[in-house]
């Protein structure tokens, strides 16, 4: 404390600070009454600063604890999604040009059956086939070298070594990296999980393949088309039928659903449209996905 501030108080309170030390025997030149009055005086001063001091840093008040609780949500199972797997017969024909448009355009994968002799039964079949074996949406798989001799199918059955010679005929001349196979008028399984076969003399040639190390793919839908190349079923009815067959467990293997088609139907237009419509209206269900058959169950790598 400083001394100047404390004689600034005595005066205040009206107490002579410079008293004549001769006049003796007064109260107020007693060195007591000088003491106390000082102290009275440094306390007071104290007392002031301390409390201005206190306001100017007063402490902030304690806020309350304003954590939030956060009641975490059940999340809800992701559904699964059945599996349509598309295919097409029989090309390269007049009609793959405009399947191969309509796959670039829908983005979406698909599996071509593609038959020996047709790949090399012109120059413009070639050249789709070299279109279509570099596009990473196209899974190319075989379906015979001869289509069982020119469709002579009780003939190509019957002697089961002949119908193993014309697919791997088929696989060496168009250096098929896959074993995936679909038998040419039969609808015969042979994968690791499935072994059903839809006419009984086919039996030992489909067993003959599977030995071979084939994997043969039937199907649980076909688009069926007339004897003048133009589908049967309209693409409303077609979509029906893929939402019964899963809903009612028509197929092979539960959600999952092989389509059976044909690429020469789509040379016309109007059966070119019906395709994309039909791939549209499965898109937006956001129920269905589609996948090459490489990608089916059982269905292992060579």
């Amino acid at each position: 404390m400083e001394i100047g501030k404390a004689a600034y108080y005595l005066h205040v309170l009206n107490f002579p600070t410079n008293m004549d030390p001769d006049s003796g025997g007064s109260f107020y030149n007693s060195a007591i009454f000088k003491s106390s009055v000082l102290t009275v005086a440094l306390s007071t001063f104290y007392f002031y600063e301390t409390d201005k001091h206190f306001f100017l840093f007063k402490a902030s008040p304690v806020k309350k604890d304003t954590a939030v609780t956060v009641t975490k949500k059940e999340s809800k199972p992701v559904k699964k999604k059945k599996t349509i797997y598309l295919t097409f017969d029989d090309g390269p024909n007049k009609g793959t040009r405009a399947v191969m448009h309509i796959i670039k355009q829908e983005n979406i994968p698909v599996t071509l059956f593609v038959i020996g002799e047709h790949v090399y039964g012109s120059r413009y079949q070639s050249a789709i086939f070299d279109s279509v074996s570099q596009s990473s949406l196209f899974e190319i798989a075989n379906h015979s070298y001869t289509h069982a001799f020119e469709n002579r199918f009780e003939k190509f059955y019957a002697v089961p070594d002949s119908a193993v010679h014309d697919f791997m005929r088929c696989a060496d001349s168009l250096n098929l990296t896959s074993n995936i196979i679909r038998t040419p008028g039969r609808n015969i399984w042979r994968t690791d999980s499935l072994s059903c076969t839809d006419l009984k003399n086919s039996i030992a040639a489909a067993d003959s393949l599977q030995n071979k190390g084939f994997k043969a793919m039937g199907w649980d839908l076909e688009w069926h088309f007339n004897s003048e190349q133009r589908l049967v079923q309209t693409y409303e009815e077609m979509a029906n039928e893929v939402d019964s067959a899963f809903a009612h467990n028509r197929t092979k293997t539960a959600n999952q659903l092989v389509l059976l088609a044909h690429d020469q139907v789509y040379a016309n237009p109007e059966d070119s449209a019906s395709l994309q419509q039909f791939i549209n209206q499965l898109k937006s269900k956001d129920e269905y996905e589609f996948e090459t058959v490489s990608k089916y169950p059982g269905v292992s790598k060579p």
